[in-house]
């Protein structure tokens, strides 16, 4: 005789269903990420609320400074938006911004033009932005972050607020150090282990801002990518919307949320801390696990730099790049079996 089921026994796996579901859609929305990234299709655009959200914790780093929005079409897009409504309102001196390959009035661009635009805002004289008081200019190329013409505007600008594509992460926060510019970015929670970005962590030169993971409401995409469960839908204006739970905002702007003092209560223990196969560190897999009684070096999720302070810990470097290391995956290893990346730390603080 077959076993009745319980209602409590139902209840559970209408929840495991759903828990899977909701898992099954992050990964796909996530895979679709890592192929804009390999197949150069960077066309994420982000939501208006979710830039909202996070600038509004750094108001005061705006006051008299140029804003440069330099992988945004300003005609449509929303970072352009946010700035230009609220430029009375941050005090900024100047607003400038500049797309690839565009002179359509369009979303999703097909960058068979030659030549692009960037314009050039400096205040509203009656409340609102129009048309008569942009500065609408034409690049003689492509609007290339990484062409001469892009530089010089990069050049003039203090702070540098964007979207970058994934798929130059690298390349374009590595720009942003070599002309010693402020900035806010998007980008994936990978990017934090990237071989050029880790010293840059490392050395308290870029850190993860406020919002990340779950905090993103999704990027719209074009019409061409495939919406996956509860992590994708269309929006009341007919936008693709997809939510990897996988992005989060790098910046070198300081923030109060950097100086939170992370509260540890966790006592170590060798059972639950073992120590890596060839190096002399402990595996903590969650980064509130940390124990408070530990002083030796110890690797947590990079999801770690969400809560890291750098007055209580210190960053050594990641599962390949570190002090004492020239050779990759030589230290994420437990009883033989290759661990998640991770980052080295120590505490400052006994």
């Amino acid at each position: 005789m077959a076993k009745l089921k319980k209602k409590g026994d139902k209840k559970k796996e209408d929840k495991m269903t759903n828990k899977n579901t909701r898992s099954n859609a992050r990964k796909g929305s996530i895979k679709h990420l890592r192929q804009a990234k390999s197949n150069k299709n960077d066309e994420f655009y982000t939501i208006l609320s979710d830039i909202e959200k996070e600038l509004k914790h750094y108001k005061k780093h705006f006051k008299n400074k140029t804003v440069l929005c330099n992988c945004d079409d300003p005609r449509v897009s929303n970072f352009f938006h946010y700035f230009s409504y609220n430029f009375e309102q941050l005090g900024l001196k100047k607003l400038i911004t500049t797309c690839y390959k565009n002179q359509q009035m369009e979303l999703f661009s097909t960058h068979d033009s030659e030549r692009a635009i960037w314009m050039e805002y400096n205040g509203d004289k009656n409340k609102i932005p129009d048309p008569s008081e942009i500065g609408l200019h034409h690049f003689e190329k492509d609007g290339d972050f990484r062409s001469e013409e892009c530089i010089e505007i990069l050049k003039q600008s203090d702070v540098v607020v964007t979207n970058p594509p994934f798929s130059l992460f690298r390349e374009y926060v590595m720009q942003l150090m070599k002309y010693n510019k402020k900035f806010l970015i998007i980008g994936t929670w990978n990017a934090v282990s990237y071989k050029e970005t880790i010293p840059l962590i490392k050395n308290n030169k870029m850190w993860i801002g406020v919002n990340s993971n779950r905090n993103f409401t999704g990027f719209i995409v074009p019409k061409h990518y495939p919406l996956h469960g509860t992590e994708a839908r269309i929006d009341e204006k007919g936008n693709r919307i997809v939510s990897s739970n996988n992005n989060c905002w790098f910046t070198n702007l300081d923030i109060s949320k950097r100086h939170e003092e992370l509260i540890l209560y966790k006592k170590y223990n060798k059972t639950e801390f073992p120590t890596y196969d060839n190096y002399n560190a402990i595996e903590v897999s969650k980064t509130n696990d940390i124990p408070i009684d530990y002083d030796g070096v110890m690797g947590v999720p990079i999801t770690f730099m969400n809560k890291f302070n750098p007055n209580q810990f210190e960053i050594l470097g990641d599962y390949r790049y570190h002090d004492g290391c020239d050779t990759a995956n030589d230290i994420n290893y437990l009883d033989g079996k290759q661990m998640y990346k991770r980052i080295l730390i120590k505490r400052k603080k006994i």
